[in-house]
């Protein structure tokens, strides 16, 4: 089951299992917040961007079962209505993200275009 946070971004329950996972794991701070957006790069021209940390200035902030979830508004347009999802198959290991704006996707998933 998908929880939408707004309508930009939803996270799967395995994906947010995965992350407090990670959290835990790698003793992350409950100050940072999970960062998910864009950044230039990657074969497609954009890749996606999920990490824990600061709040900044352009940030929309969202929770998402119990994790603080930032956006920066200047990428909103490159996730809106983006699903982030976490698979642990032997094929497919690790977070995938099914974006409705991209128009092509390299072969891992990590980045596109638009």
């Amino acid at each position: 089951m998908n929880e939408v946070i707004n309508p930009t971004i939803s996270l799967t329950e395995n994906a947010v299992k995965e992350l407090r996972s990670i959290r835990e794991k790698d003793n992350i701070s409950g100050d940072k917040v999970l960062r998910v957006g864009a950044k230039g790069g990657g074969c497609s021209g954009l890749s996606y961007v999920l990490e824990f940390d600061e709040k900044k200035e352009f940030d929309d902030e969202y929770e998402i079962s119990g994790i603080r979830v930032v956006v920066d508004k200047r990428h909103a347009l490159y996730v809106a209505g983006m699903i982030v999802d976490y698979q642990h198959g032997l094929n497919d290991r690790g977070f995938i993200f099914q974006n409705p704006n991209a128009k092509e996707s390299c072969g891992c998933g990590t980045s596109f275009s638009v």
